[in-house]
């Protein structure tokens, strides 16, 4: 890689991770697509749906490592939540990583068109914010949270998402868990699932190593940074950044798949 496919690439993980931060996520909704097609665009570099889905599963994992960090005395991880959903989207994870790699290149980006679409109808559902406190019990329907844990988790490992951008408005939508507390907690649980989306994607030789570090370094800096400023965001204004954001993803990725 020259210097300019460096920049190219720092600036999309930097840029990617601060956003993904600040809404709980772990990034690939935003950038995959950035990935796909602004290094091709811009002539510094190509990657291939399976090149970036291996470096997106690797940047997410660490992406979320700093956003967790950010959150750890804020009180809005729920233990619990974490565990039940967590073990459950590190299984599916394992599973679709590892399956991917029988999947072809339409057959992927067909993948992440439908999960990114579903997360943007579920996002632009009218929700009543559910009130709480530092302190307050949670309550879930845990075997529910499981289930659509493992669900998304093999849909997500699929295309080296960890699943958040669907698994935000998952928790919103249908769990009716407040909408810090999703944040915080839907870092956590993507960083579980990030373990066996990387697992996979690296049993698999789907990595470009090169990249990933980039990445990785650019996500180990914006990603604390972004959940800081989230913290002292209206939630909805985070809501909604991350709904545009969705549907806009799931716009471009299937004009490219039917034009």
């Amino acid at each position: 890689m020259d210097i300019a496919a460096i920049i190219v690439i720092f600036l999309i993980g930097f840029v990617g991770s601060f956003v993904s931060g600040m809404v709980g996520i772990g990034g690939s909704i935003i950038k995959f697509p950035m990935l796909l097609y602004i290094p091709a665009l811009l002539g510094v570099a190509a990657f291939t749906s399976h090149e970036v889905s291996g470096i997106s599963a690797v940047q997410v994992f660490f992406a979320t490592i700093g956003g967790v960090w950010a959150y750890k005395d804020s009180g809005y991880l729920n233990v619990k939540l974490i565990g039940y959903m967590g073990s459950a989207i590190l299984l599916g994870s394992l599973v679709g990583g590892y399956g991917s790699r029988f999947l072809t290149e339409p057959q992927i980006d067909v993948v992440y068109a439908v999960l990114a679409a579903i997360a943007a109808i579920m996002m632009f559902v009218p929700k009543k914010e559910v009130p709480f406190t530092e302190g307050d019990e949670l309550h879930f329907n845990r075997t529910l949270a499981s289930s659509l844990a493992f669900v998304t988790g093999a849909a997500a490992g699929i295309v080296g998402a960890a699943g958040a951008f669907i698994l935000v408005p998952i928790m919103l939508v249908i769990l009716k868990i407040p909408t810090r507390v999703t944040i915080a907690t839907s870092l956590a649980v993507t960083l579980i699932s990030s373990i066996g989306t990387t697992i996979g994607k690296v049993v698999t030789d789907q990595v470009l190593y090169g990249p990933a570090v980039i990445m990785i370094i650019a996500s180990l800096i914006a990603a604390h940074l972004g959940a800081k400023a989230g913290q002292h965001m209206n939630t909805k204004i985070l809501q909604w950044i991350l709904a545009v954001l969705i549907l806009a993803t799931a716009v471009k990725i299937w004009g490219e798949i039917l034009l």
